[in-house]
């Protein structure tokens, strides 16, 4: 098992991936090279960054990479408000992907924040 991978918040992360691929499956077929893999992309890199971060020898580099997963969450976040006022995603998967969302981030959050006292002390 690679260290990323008992991480709740990498657990969490792609659990938000899957949530995102299933909320996009009914989005117009025009959308499919626009918002639908806007989307779709930002919430895999979401853990790929988290993942990536775990293998760098410093921490400061590696908090680098959850910042970078953070900007990819909020990137989901704000396209799933314009998704939603396109009517592409339902008011219902807009609520639970933007609970979510704030979860992750609190995850993230508190990562990087751990991540900053070791680097500190």
């Amino acid at each position: 098992m690679f260290n990323f991978e008992k991480l709740e918040v990498w657990r969490k992360s792609i659990d938000f991936a899957d949530f995102v691929y299933r909320s996009t499956q009914a989005f117009p077929i025009e959308e499919r090279f626009g918002i639908t893999n806007q989307m779709r992309r930002a919430s895999v890199s979401i853990s790929s960054n988290i993942a990536e971060g775990t293998s760098r020898s410093s921490k400061p580099d590696y908090s680098r990479f959850v910042e970078l997963a953070a900007g990819s969450l909020y990137e989901v976040v704000s396209q799933a408000h314009i998704a939603v006022r396109q009517a592409y995603l339902s008011d219902e998967n807009f609520q639970s992907m933007h609970a979510s969302a704030e979860e992750l981030s609190r995850m993230l959050s508190g990562l990087k924040s751990y991540l900053g006292k070791d680097s500190n002390g």
